[in-house]
């Protein structure tokens, strides 16, 4: 494109000097004035585009539109308005047809615009004659987004997140943020359709996937869901289809993230099942009509419970157990698998994905060989090409609606690949070490906070154990979460004499003495977390800490500094097709036509480090981003 300008320009100028010469020589006669129109490329501040000039007028020195100099006869340019304002709009940076072209297309079917080939296609009696975006009518240049971006992000305030319930803070390798995140030959093309452009996210997803089975310590997993919530309700639905339906009630542990709870019961009303919400203690299965039970491992209090004896109860019932889990904790824990869990559901934030609010993020669903035809989502699996080689394509895809219709057992069409991708080369990049020296890290805080509070006597810590969430008995909740809240601090409140504290990789030990702090009522503390790390021992129960290994294979014990990783990042890139390369592959709806401009956002700090249910003070700029216009109550009306 740029060859063609300045092609076209060097042809414009050429015969304008042909021509000069010519006239002054005497050889070009006078004609009927003909205007210039401008060239595609011309530039707007151009003297052919200020006004419409006869050939003769430019050509015979007439100095209608030179302003370099004020003598007499000299005339001052006047320039017009749309020649003053920013250039760099959407449409002209991402609409590659102009609107002569766009006439011609249109001339091509039969009309003479564009306007007319829609009043053609669009019957009047769903056509809307105008629709207002209050200060955003005129469109915004790629410049003013970012500024208009840059305000929202100002808007939002980054607290420290102790809330937990699934949510973590974490800090993204820059390695991956930089050449997975932020890179157009990861995010363009996304879900991996076409297997053979998609070799190199094939093999990601199914690390991946790999991370995911020796990590729950069962056989199969998928390549993402949308997140830990929908992978609840979906491992409900498998349960409901493993029975055949013959039995409509799934009960959920009230030890499960809130959420999951909610999404499960909006969920079963499509499939006419019963959500039941119970204590552990009070669960059972008289009825009859149990297809499933959901409990949560760790529990949304950060309790650690031993499932063994209860998952083998509800097996001899015929009900299937989904367990929910923590990727982190998993790495201490035993795995559910080993438990008897039939299903394992969770998300891989906590894995180098950034909280965003809530979202997105990359969830997972592990089961056994037994179910793999009825579990939902991507699988990737290893095949041979045409030529015998060995290569990956996406699996079993009988099950899927776009094959089986109505007879589905999965109508999953979208997954978090990037975000899957992401995690899975966290992974990667820590190794099973490293994975476990962050728990061990996360578990030492907590253990050191939990040894603080005792110390000091104020209030009470739950005796049960626990991996990165202490739950915490006190007089007055709102009035601790207050003090921190002074000190840019959120806690989970849970009731009225009930607090959390979560803890994650970001922690350090200067945040765990800002809790003394707040939890001392501003007296003094005679102690510091370092001080206390000698005597802060493991929480965890013999009987429950993982004794298997994971990992192991080659791929995640190899890449684990930044040069070598990078290097495998730009290997598998460079066995894809993406927008980088040519058209857009299948499969990147979501993506694919996002302008750079509009991306940048989304690894800005102030909008990744927001913990979804922190106070709406804190998120004023993202209430600003999300809601629309008052303005705009028709396009309300159409969705």
């Amino acid at each position: 494109m740029e060859r063609a300008r300045k092609v076209a320009n060097r042809a414009i100028l050429k015969r304008l000097v042909n021509e000069s010469k010519q006239s002054r020589n005497g050889e070009i006669s006078l004609r009927s004035p003909v205007s210039y129109t401008p060239s595609r490329y011309v530039s707007s501040l151009s003297p052919f585009v200020s006004k419409s000039y006869s050939r003769s007028d430019l050509l015979g020195g007439r100095n209608v539109s030179n302003n370099v100099g004020f003598g007499a006869g000299s005339q001052i340019r006047s320039i017009s308005v749309e020649a003053l304002k920013s250039s760099d709009t959407f449409p002209r940076r991402h609409n590659s047809a102009t609107p002569e072209e766009q006439t011609k297309m249109a001339e091509s079917c039969g009309f003479n615009s564009l306007d007319t080939l829609i009043d053609a296609t669009v019957p009047k009696a769903i056509r809307i004659d105008s629709m207002t975006f209050s200060k955003f009518d005129e469109g915004l240049t790629e410049s003013q987004m970012i500024e208009h971006m840059k305000n929202l992000e100002l808007k939002n305030k980054i607290f420290k997140s102790f809330i937990g319930m699934g949510y973590y803070n974490t800090h993204v390798p820059p390695v991956i943020l930089r050449n997975i995140m932020e890179n157009p030959a990861w995010y363009t093309q996304y879900t991996p359709y076409q297997a053979e452009i998609s070799q190199g996210r094939l093999e990601s997803l199914l690390n991946y996937q790999t991370m995911i089975t020796d990590l729950t310590g069962l056989p199969m997993s998928n390549a993402s869901l949308l997140d830990e919530g929908t992978a609840a309700a979906e491992a409900m639905a498998m349960c409901n289809n493993i029975l055949k339906g013959k039995k409509k009630t799934f009960i959920i542990a009230n030890n499960c993230h809130p959420q999951t709870i909610d999404i499960c019961k909006t969920r079963a009303d499509g499939f006419d099942i019963k959500v039941v919400t119970a204590d552990l203690k009070n669960i059972n299965y008289s009825s009859g009509d149990v297809c499933g039970v959901l409990v949560q491992y760790p529990g949304t209090e950060g309790e650690i419970l031993d499932y063994g004896e209860f998952i083998k109860n509800a097996h001899a019932q015929g009900v299937k157990v989904v367990m929910a889990t923590d990727l982190l904790a998993l790495t201490m824990l035993k795995p559910p698998g080993e438990l008897g869990a039939d299903i394992v559901i969770g998300s891989a934030q906590r894995f180098g994905v950034p909280m965003g609010y809530g979202g997105p993020h990359a969830a997972f669903l592990a089961t056994s060989q037994e179910y793999k035809r009825l579990m939902p989502g991507r699988i990737i699996g290893v095949s041979v090409d045409s030529s015998g080689k060995p290569a990956l394509r996406m699996a079993m895809q009988t099950r899927e609606q776009h094959i089986r219709r109505d007879k589905a057992t999965s109508n999953i069409c979208t997954a978090q690949a990037l975000l899957a991708n992401m995690a899975g080369m966290y992974a990667v990049y820590h190794g099973p070490e490293g994975l476990k020296a962050i728990a061990q890290r996360v578990h030492g805080l907590a253990g050191a906070f939990a040894l603080g509070l005792k110390k000091l006597g104020i209030v009470e810590v739950q005796g049960l154990p626990f991996f990165d969430t202490v739950k915490v008995t006190c007089a007055d909740s709102h009035a601790i979460a207050d003090a921190a809240y002074k000190s840019e601090i959120n806690l989970r409140v849970v009731d009225a004499k009930t607090i959390t504290v979560s803890f994650d990789e970001t922690t350090t030990l200067d945040d765990v003495d800002k809790l003394f702090k707040v939890f001392s009522g501003g007296k003094p503390v005679s102690f510091t977390a370092a001080s206390l790390a000698p005597e802060v021992e493991n929480a965890i129960p013999s009987g429950l800490s993982r004794q298997s290994s994971y990992l192991t294979h080659q791929i995640f014990n190899t890449y684990h500094t930044e040069h070598e990783l990078l290097r495998y990042i730009h290997r598998l890139q460079s066995k894809d097709l993406s927008l980088c390369h040519s058209m857009i592959p299948l499969g990147s709806c979501t993506m694919k036509l996002n302008a750079t401009t509009e991306m940048m956002p989304v690894t800005w700090p102030g909008f990744t480090d927001i913990h979804p249910f922190a106070p709406p003070d804190q998120a004023q700029g993202y209430q600003a981003n999300i809601s629309l216009p008052r303005s705009s109550s028709r396009l309300k009306k159409i969705i």
